[in-house]
Formats: C-alpha cells, sequence, structure tokens
C-alpha cells in the first residue's frame, strides 16, 4: 500500500498529465477537433487538406494534491525525500490527490467534403486516471512508526479509497454540418488497459502492545488490480496488446447564433475496460477485535501488503472510463474572447468550471483561466498560442501558481518553496497541416467531395432513420 500512495502521489510533479485544456476549446486545433468531435479544423481557402502531429509533442500535464500531507509530499517530490514526521496525527483529515492522462502519440486528420465540412480523423493516445483518499496516518505508519503511542487504539487510521486506470486509446472521429450554424461529431475508440488498481478499506485500526510494542493492525476492505506486485510491471505492460479490452463512445455537437454567440456540448469517453488479463480481487473482511497482523514494527510495509496478497483471488472485472459531460459558450469582441466551460464527471468525483479570458493579435494569442476544480481547488491557467491556417504551436498551464513553485522547488531542491496544494500542470503541442489547399468552389481546381453522391450527409441520414421509425 505504501508503494501504490507513493507512486500516485509521485505523479504530481513527475507524471504526465492532463486536465482539460479549456483555453484550447473553439480554437480550430487538432486537440480541439479530436476532444470536441464536432469542431472544424480545417478553413476553406486557406487550410491543406490533412493535418497531423508527426509524432511530435501533443501532451499535458495536471496533477493536485490537496491535504495537511502538502509540505510532505512536497519534500518528497522536490528533494526525494519522504519525511512525515512533521504530519499531525490523530485529526482525523483525509487528504485528496488526483490527476487525468492524456498524450497524444500519433493524430492524423483530412477534409473530406466541401458539402457538409466534412471531416475524418485518427488519434492514437494514452490516458489514466486516479483519484485517491487517505489519511496522514496512512503516510506516518510507513515512515514514522514511533509517533504512535502504546497502549492506545487508533481508529479509521488506514481508511484510504482510491484508484489508477490507464490505457491505450485508438479513435476514429468524424464531424460534418448540419447546416451553416449546426454541426455534430461523433468519436469511436477501441481500448487496451495497461494498469488498474483499486484500494477501497472501510474500516481499520491499529493498536501498540505495550512492553513489546508490537503492532496489532486490523483492515477491513477490498482491493482489485492487474498486476500483484510493482516489480511486476515494466515495459511489456506499456505496449498495447489488447489482453484487456475496451471500448469508448463520444459525441458532440455546436451552435452558433445569429449574434454570434458560439454553444458547445459533449458526453466523452463513455465507456468500458474488461480487466481479464492477471486480473486479481482481494476481499478482506476481518472481524472486530482480531488484528490481521501480531508482529513487530520493522517490516511493516511488506506486512500490509501481504494482507492483500495473501488472499488474492483471480477475477476478471469491468471498470468505466472517466467519462465526462461538457457545456462551453464563447463570444468574440474584437480582440476579446470571453469563454465559460463547465465540465463535470459521469462515474468518478471531480470536474471544473472555467473562466477562459483569450486575447487575440493577428496569428498570436493569449489566453488566462480562473478555474474552479470541485474537489475544492482554485487554479489560474496561462497559454500562447501561434497558429496558422497550416500549423499551430500551443504552451501553457493550467495551474501557474502550483507549476512555478513545483518547479523552482525541484531545481533548487528545496522543500520550504510552496505553498497551498501541491502539484504541477504544463501542456503543449505542435500540429503541421500538407496537402492541397482546401478551397471554395469558385476559386478550386479541386474540390473534395463537391461531387460526392454516394449517400450524402451521414448524421442526416443517421436522423433521417430514426424519423421513419
Amino acid at each position: 500500500m505504501k508503494k501504490l500512495l507513493l507512486a500516485l502521489l509521485a505523479i504530481a510533479s513527475f507524471g504526465v498529465a492532463n486536465a482539460q485544456q479549456y483555453a484550447l476549446f473553439d480554437t480550430k486545433t487538432m486537440f480541439d477537433a479530436f476532444e470536441n468531435p464536432s469542431q472544424n479544423s480545417f478553413t476553406l481557402n486557406s487550410s491543406r487538406r490533412f493535418s497531423s502531429n508527426f509524432f511530435l509533442p501533443y501532451l499535458g500535464t495536471n496533477a493536485i494534491n490537496k491535504g495537511s500531507s502538502g509540505p510532505t509530499i512536497r519534500k518528497l517530490t522536490q528533494t526525494g525525500v519522504f519525511d512525515s514526521r512533521s504530519l499531525p496525527i490523530g485529526t482525523g483529515e483525509v487528504n485528496h490527490f488526483f490527476e487525468n492522462s492524456n498524450i497524444y502519440v500519433a493524430a492524423f486528420r483530412l477534409f473530406m467534403s466541401y458539402n457538409d465540412q466534412n471531416e475524418m480523423g485518427f488519434s492514437w493516445q494514452i490516458r489514466s486516471d486516479a483519484n485517491i483518499d487517505y489519511t496522514n496516518e496512512t503516510l506516518v505508519i510507513f515512515n514514522s512508526f514511533e509517533r504512535f503511542n502504546t497502549a492506545q487504539l487508533y481508529s479509521g487510521i488506514l481508511d484510504t479509497k482510491g484508484y489508477e486506470q490507464s490505457y491505450h486509446q485508438f479513435s476514429f472521429t468524424y464531424r460534418e454540418n448540419w447546416n451553416k450554424r449546426l454541426a455534430f461529431g461523433l468519436k469511436a475508440s477501441i481500448l487496451s488497459g495497461i494498469l488498474y488498481n483499486k484500494l477501497d478499506v472501510s474500516d481499520s485500526y491499529l493498536y501498540i502492545t505495550p512492553g513489546s510494542n508490537d503492532p496489532l493492525i486490523s483492515l477491513k476492505g477490498t482491493y482489485s488490480a492487474n498486476f500483484s506486485d510493482f516489480k511486476e510491471v515494466d515495459q511489456k505492460n506499456f505496449f498495447p496488446n489488447f489482453k484487456n479490452p475496451g471500448l469508448s463512445l463520444g459525441f458532440g455537437t455546436n451552435y452558433t447564433t445569429e449574434k454570434g454567440l458560439f454553444l458547445m456540448a459533449n458526453i466523452k469517453d463513455l465507456g468500458f475496460i474488461w480487466w481479464r488479463s492477471n486480473t486479481q480481487r482481494t476481499t478482506i473482511n476481518q472481524p472486530d477485535g482480531i488484528p490481521n497482523i501480531v508482529n513487530n514494527q520493522s517490516n511493516i510495509n511488506q506486512q500490509i501488503k501481504d494482507i492483500f496478497l495473501r488472499s488474492g483471488q483471480p477475477k476478471k472485472f469491468l471498470a468505466p472510463t472517466n467519462a465526462k459531460l461538457d457545456v462551453y459558450l464563447s463570444k468574440r469582441y474584437d480582440f476579446y474572447k470571453p469563454a465559460l466551460a463547465v465540465s463535470k464527471n459521469l462515474f468518478y468525483k471531480g470536474g471544473d468550471i472555467a473562466f477562459v479570458n483569450t486575447f487575440i493579435f493577428n496569428d498570436l494569442s493569449g489566453s488566462i483561466t480562473p478555474l474552479y476544480n470541485l474537489n475544492g481547488v482554485f487554479m489560474v491557467g496561462l497559454q500562447g498560442k501561434y497558429q496558422t491556417p497550416n500549423f499551430e504551436l500551443f504552451m501553457g498551464t493550467d495551474n501557474l501558481v502550483a507549476t512555478s513553485f513545483q518547479a523552482y522547488g525541484l531545481l533548487k531542491k528545496d522543500a520550504t518553496i510552496g505553498n497551498g496544494p501541491n502539484g504541477a500542470s504544463f501542456y503543449m503541442g505542435v500540429g503541421i497541416k500538407f496537402g492541397n489547399e482546401v478551397n471554395h468552389p469558385q476559386f478550386a481546381d479541386v474540390i473534395p467531395g463537391i461531387n460526392n453522391n454516394e449517400g450524402g450527409s451521414f448524421f442526416k441520414n443517421l436522423f433521417s432513420i430514426f424519423k421513419k421509425r
């Protein structure tokens, strides 16, 4: 359990994760088009027909740890030292850690038809999600065991609840205009699970026997994983093999009013993964008053680990992906474009409310984004973007203050730098368009889809089927 906790918490500064980067919504970047499938990414008479990241960086990072464990985690991530001696115990406080990841390894998109502004895309992403609630004592017990008093019963001190899920996502996206103001899009994905572990300790106690100082620990809860030890995890786990397959579906729409108000809504990554390769589930239901451990404190980490390993049973299970519901609206006033984005996780805790302020100067733009995360964290994001019809380069952070503290503290190896919730956030991307230009018919020699009589609009045909029924 110590390794699970520390591995997840270390991601706050060293992992690759992703917030939703709301400043990239409604920008016609590839990120915008792949994350919000109703969005178009090509401009008539300017863009070329194909776009790709050519395996160039298209990634982000955002993770946060909140609670009184902040100084301990900051020291771990900024100096590499795990020291919990100053961490308060006996208060019953619960800390929160959460992160998401979304790395576009490869992305390719093409303009298909002028008639309905049809676009099609293919992408390979690596994603992960983690959310964990843990007590101060969960960290202290592995580092400063002598802080616990003998002959005192500590109840609920190891109550921990959290999960981590990572997977490959291979997606097909399609979008088209219904008319000049309304558009629809979908994203269908095949998933290949990488790692999964979920821990739920619902009841626990610790009692140290007077004289011998032996710990008596009792736990109740469940643990599910597709590996029994972190030592089993190697490079092979990170290659797609579809031993743990899954599916997900996303659907989106956008509408622009006559007065220029842009409205967008999406359901993202609604799906599941069937974890069936090397999976196990452990259920511990120790009767009250009967300890799981009667031993010495010199090897407490291994003893707690053995509780879960010795009771594990092979078990296949389904796990939902972290599906989201997004709503976004914006309107441009000359060089200034304000926007409001609201996002809510459907199956797990969390969500965001963001107010995006974008300032546009020809091909350059800058964005300032105050954001409130529904886990109780306020952040301010900053983004810079250079974009022409055939090239895009952006860089930013969703959490400027925490990232600055984290980077400076890591550089100086000084745990006293920074305060408040600790974490880090960074994202960037490069995209290039190539091929023939996408021209309006009256200017074009080659017009993709102008003579397309092979079925017409996908969404109009789809909706007509439901109408007939």
